[in-house]
């Protein structure tokens, strides 16, 4: 509906943005990546918006670049974040280190973003890790190192972390022993035995 504001800011207040355009101002939440990049107040700007229509409220989400607007529609699909809760993870870790931890299944990274908690970052990896594989062939061709993680293995670790693992030992032993192909069971039986 509105898809983008050209204005003056009037207002920059994390995460409040108020952006006069022709007279009329439009009040916008927007993450940090945003406010970044926005000129300050008095400048002009130009602002991708999102808007959310529920019962009690019209709310407008601001982005300085459709991409990041793009990441946000993503986020929001994914089950229990909502939009604040998106806007905290745009707020947390830039584009490029979202994308890597996504699809390398990086929970770890992703629980150090205030608010993200192990069962959230662990519904991010599994959710998004197809919705993002666009970006990680665009970071791959900027030489961003993306390695993307088998579902099997994904399932693998996450099982062993399940048994009482801390996640770098069972990461480290879920890759030690993984080859294409082999199913998560597998896996599974074979880092054990390495732990033992």
């Amino acid at each position: 509906m509105i898809g983008r504001l050209k204005g003056r800011i009037v207002l920059r207040q994390p995460p409040d943005i108020l952006i006069d355009v022709q007279g009329v101002g439009y009040e916008l939440q927007a993450p940090m990546s945003t406010f970044y990049q926005i000129s300050s107040v008095d400048q002009e700007a130009v602002i991708y918006t999102h808007l959310t229509v529920r019962e009690d409220a019209h709310q407008l989400y601001g982005f300085a670049t459709q991409k990041e607007r793009e990441l946000f529609r993503k986020l929001i699909k994914t089950n229990g974040v909502g939009p604040k809760m998106a806007l905290a993870i745009l707020s947390g870790i830039d584009f490029d280190s979202l994308v890597s931890a996504v699809m390398d299944g990086d929970v770890s990274a992703l629980v150090k973003i205030p608010g993200v908690g192990k069962k959230t970052a662990e519904r991010l990896v599994i959710e998004l890790r197809d919705r993002l594989k666009e970006y990680s062939s665009q970071l791959e061709g900027a030489g961003v190192s993306v390695v993307s993680m088998d579902n099997s293995l994904f399932d693998a670790e996450s099982a062993m972390i399940a048994l009482g693992y801390k996640p770098p030992q069972a990461s480290k032993a879920v890759k030690q022993i993984y080859k294409p192909g082999m199913s998560s069971d597998e896996i599974i039986r074979q880092a054990l035995k390495l732990m033992v």
